[in-house]
């Protein structure tokens, strides 16, 4: 596996490239709580990381809480 990282709205992620599976996989780091993301293009990944920090920031929001970091 091939790793990189990503950055989104002050966010971090490890990205890895499952080449037996050909999809990129991401894990947000730097936090309590688990979001992961995955796409099978950089710009299917790139979105899918965007969609999935959006989506955390939204919720955490909705239920009144701080968005967990280490």
């Amino acid at each position: 596996m091939i790793s990189s990282l990503m950055e989104y709205d002050g966010y971090n992620a490890k990205v890895e490239f499952d080449s037996e599976n050909q999809i990129f996989i991401g894990h947000v780091l730097g936090i309590n709580d688990s979001l992961n993301f995955h796409g099978k293009s950089v710009k299917e990944l790139t979105q899918s990381m965007r969609d999935c920090i959006d989506n955390y920031s939204d919720y955490c929001k909705q239920v009144g809480k701080e968005p967990a970091s280490l």
